[in-house]
């Protein structure tokens, strides 16, 4: 695409943008006290998503020089999830070699709502370890993270846990890039953040478990089980679990049956 092509695509994708903002606003009030648009990435990303999809297909002529790059290079656009200059997490579009940033205020609402960027330009990159993502966490959501001694048994797709300013507390990455990072690496990247990373306080621990036993929807028996997280990596090591997807999907299930704390 020109520069000529990406003013004219980001024009339009702004238009979509307040499109996307009219229907958003009233529905995502503050996140941890910041208000609409901070900390929203993944509602706008996934709203302009499904938006300009509908431009490509029923309006032949929307969005023209996306479109008319998609066809000349027959790359789809996709969602992706990942590091930005290791600063923060961000959820985008990527088609081709071009990064596609349809939230880009929501760091810093001064910032043009739309950016448009080659790939190789953009700071954008995949998530490849547990401690890059503890390293942006720290910083960017200015947590404490500990390892997943609460539910051991999930610890292998899920070895962190983070706690904010405010006391909040859940498990991380519960997405599918990083449960997809640990599986490939058959848990030995879990294995090595959770060496590394100190206890949850007692309280934690006790008060979340106890929370989750007497909650009528978190019944998987993973999340009752005790012991080492490092050694259900090693113990799912050998089963070999790492390519099993039922299992996975099992772990996902447990998680999202997990009480919210506090």
């Amino acid at each position: 695409m020109t520069l000529k092509d990406i003013d004219s695509l980001e024009r339009e994708l702004a238009n979509l943008r307040l499109q996307v903002d009219l229907l958003l606003a009233p529905k995502c009030t503050s996140l941890s006290n910041k208000p609409y648009p901070l900390g929203r990435c993944l509602e706008i990303r996934d709203a302009m998503f499904k938006l300009i999809e509908q431009h490509l297909h029923n309006d032949p002529s929307a969005l023209s020089p996306m479109r008319q790059y998609m066809q000349k290079t027959n790359m789809p656009l996709t969602k992706v999830w990942g590091s930005l200059r290791d600063e923060y997490f961000q959820n985008a579009m990527v088609v081709g070699k071009w990064y596609i940033d349809c939230a880009n205020d929501t760091v810093n609402a001064n910032k043009p709502r739309i950016e448009i960027k080659p790939l190789a330009e953009s700071g954008f990159s995949a998530i490849q370890s547990f401690e890059q993502f503890v390293k942006i966490a720290q910083s960017y959501w200015q947590v404490s993270v500990y390892k997943n001694s609460v539910f051991p048994a999930l610890a292998p797709y899920l070895p962190l846990i983070c706690k904010n300013k405010h006391g909040t507390v859940w498990l991380a990455a519960a997405n599918d890039d990083t449960i997809k990072m640990a599986m490939d690496s058959n848990f030995s990247l879990s294995e090595r953040i959770l060496k590394q990373l100190p206890e949850p306080p007692d309280s934690l621990l006790s008060s979340w478990q106890l929370s989750t036993k007497s909650h009528s929807k978190a019944r998987d028996e993973l999340l009752s089980h005790s012991g080492d997280p490092i050694d259900y990596c090693r113990e799912y090591q050998h089963a070999n679990l790492a390519t099993n997807i039922e299992f996975r999907n099992r772990v996902v299930r447990a998680f999202i049956s997990i009480p919210k704390m506090p």
